[in-house]
């Protein structure tokens, strides 16, 4: 569990780097995801006799796992620009439930009672914490059925990502696992940009130390860690926990950009907190 914290506490600089920067959030994505793919080559190609004793199983379940990492990008990315932040974050931050599901479907992993209710705990702490935002009026968007859908899709995605993942990692060392992972998803997030016709180069200086950043603060401290993790915790509290993310960006908004959480804020946060707790400590029982 202290390497989930360490990761949550990385993912939460995500949204503070995100903010910060002027790109187009595809290109965000596009380069986050390259920069991460390149830091960690050299590690997998250490390990690269490994590549040689994965079956053919796992090499389907290794890129469907990219390509799902690209579609939670893609897909939440989209929903902002139709429907509210607030609504957006909200409905990707279901993730957890969908991953409960899937465990229990396809990896027989059992979800107890206690589990199950730290799950619904922490989401409703989600929705506390995004009620601030639905309920002062927040612009809605120009198609929030659509945002809407894109933000469940891109939820779906993320526990598709997670589940595959828990299932190779018991397999596969991490690097050789990220590297493929990772540049599974970077190549369809380009391919995505340029079917878009998104310029991805001709980007001021500042703007490339921003996308390194997020390649090594979220991308490897938080999505690597994530997937480290994967072997050893089962994917919903892995799922669970990273609903911290948040109350981590909420924080560091805080001390970084003097932004007051509103009480919806820290009400919420603090329910999403007892969520992870009573999730992580469901496993010992």
């Amino acid at each position: 569990m202290a390497g989930l914290a360490v990761a949550v506490v990385a993912v939460s600089t995500s949204a503070i780097l995100v903010d910060v920067s002027d790109a187009p959030s595809l290109v965000k994505a596009v380069w986050r995801v390259v920069f991460m793919t390149a830091l960690v080559a050299p590690f997998a190609v250490r390990e690269r006799d490994q590549f040689e004793s994965v079956s053919g199983t796992d090499w389907v379940l290794v890129t469907v796992s990219g390509a799902l990492l690209a579609g939670h990008f893609a897909a939440w990315f989209a929903s902002i620009d139709y429907t509210s932040i607030a609504a957006s974050t909200t409905l990707v931050q279901t993730q957890p439930a969908f991953v409960a599901v899937g465990a229990w479907l396809l990896l027989d992993e059992r979800v107890t009672a206690r589990v199950a209710g730290g799950i619904v705990v922490a989401i409703a702490g989600s929705v506390l914490l995004s009620a601030g935002g639905l309920l002062g009026g927040a612009t809605v968007g120009s198609n929030p059925s659509l945002g809407n859908a894109l933000a469940v899709l891109g939820a779906a995605s993320a526990a598709g990502y997670v589940l595959a993942g828990r299932s190779v990692r018991q397999r596969l060392s991490l690097a050789p696992y990220v590297f493929v992972v990772y540049g599974v998803c970077a190549a369809t997030l380009v391919a995505v940009a340029v079917w878009q016709g998104t310029t991805l180069t001709g980007y001021a200086a500042h703007e490339w130390v921003l996308f390194l950043g997020m390649a090594v603060g979220p991308g490897l401290l938080g999505h690597t860690v994530i997937n480290w993790s994967l072997k050893y915790v089962e994917s919903s509290v892995v799922s669970v926990t990273l609903l911290g993310e948040p109350v981590g960006s909420a924080v560091l908004a805080l001390v970084l950009l003097a932004e007051v959480p509103g009480p919806f804020t820290v009400v919420g946060g603090a329910v999403i907190l007892v969520g992870i707790a009573v999730t992580a400590t469901a496993r010992n029982t």
